[in-house]
């Protein structure tokens, strides 16, 4: 049975430690504030705050329906042995895209209420306007042309084509593992062995631009695929970044210094995050005015949580 507890487990993962990097305010929000926000007898604060964390932003929403596509794609080649043409696939996510922006600007009742299953837009919840930036749709359609021609010209979907040869691992689901009893959650998009080479592949599909901290996640994953199945040599694991939108791919070798590394990251980062808990054992926060605010409005301006901080930004 569910049980409904008053502080969420507290757990680490990259994108958490960037969060906080941002902006300790919004990390506050994101992982302590809009806690139970989901649950009609919580407060006002929390499902304020969980309704806002579900917000998304154009490119943002791109990547998740890229990604999902792509995953379908490859489960009904390793299925069915047969896939949809780039015409279709382009369609679909163009009608995921339409679909998005009509939630965003005909259905804000229902998304308050029911913030997980619609869509809300930044572009629009923040603007009020019933349209999109013309300079955002203009790009977000330049990179969907190239997004979808590009994978299917990848390295990865030539392997996938090659499925007697490929041990496919279903990846696109929380995995985690523990360190000192805390889960350090992984999320990868594909994960392959070549068998012909004894060759374990995890391959990272990108809709944007590559960042610095692409080598960190790369190196969690391969922590974590070297723990999980016990293999021997890093030499074994091949990191593929796939950039959809360039039409490139780039391999890492990773060494044993980028796993030392990525540990003593997660050390320092959660020694920052305790430094933030007024009970660690319960993981209950410090009160939210204890978590400073970012002091760029640049990065406010893109922010899921203007309305909160700034409650004069959305009327």
């Amino acid at each position: 049975m569910f049980e409904v507890k008053p502080y969420p487990e507290l757990s680490w993962s990259i994108s958490r430690h960037k969060t906080m990097l941002q902006c300790l305010r919004k990390y506050a929000y994101d992982y302590y504030a809009s806690h139970n926000g989901w649950l009609s007898q919580s407060d006002s604060l929390a499902k304020q705050a969980y309704r806002l964390k579900k917000i998304t932003n154009l490119e943002m929403h791109f990547g998740s329906v890229v990604h999902d596509l792509i995953y379908q794609t490859i489960q009904q080649v390793r299925k069915e042995g047969t896939f949809q043409f780039e015409e279709a696939f382009t369609e679909e996510v163009r009608h995921h895209l339409n679909r998005g922006f009509i939630e965003s600007i005909k259905k804000e009742h229902l998304w308050m209420n029911r913030p997980k299953h619609f869509t809300m837009l930044h572009e629009i919840y923040y603007s009020q306007q019933q349209k999109l930036p013309e300079q955002k749709v203009k790009k977000i359609t330049s990179r969907l042309q190239n997004t979808v021609k590009n994978f299917y010209a990848s390295q990865t979907f030539a392997d996938v084509l090659k499925k007697d040869r490929m041990e496919f691992i279903d990846a696109e689901t929380f995995r985690f593992m523990k360190s000192d009893g805390v889960k350090i959650f992984v999320v990868m998009d594909l994960v392959y062995k070549d068998t012909s080479e004894n060759k374990w592949i995890i391959v990272d599909w990108k809709t944007g631009k590559s960042s610095e901290e692409d080598r960190n996640q790369l190196a969690l994953y391969a922590l974590y695929l070297k723990q999980k199945y016990d293999i021997e040599s890093l030499d074994d694991i091949i990191i593929r970044n796939e950039y959809l939108v360039e039409g490139t791919y780039v391999e890492h070798q990773l060494t044993e210094q980028d796993l030392i590394n990525v540990q003593n990251l997660y050390q320092v980062s959660m020694k920052e995050m305790q430094r933030y808990l007024e009970d660690p054992e319960k993981n209950a926060p410090l009160p939210l005015q204890q978590f400073p605010m970012q002091d760029n409005p640049r990065i406010c301006a893109h922010c899921n949580y203007q309305e909160l901080c700034f409650p004069d930004s959305h009327v």
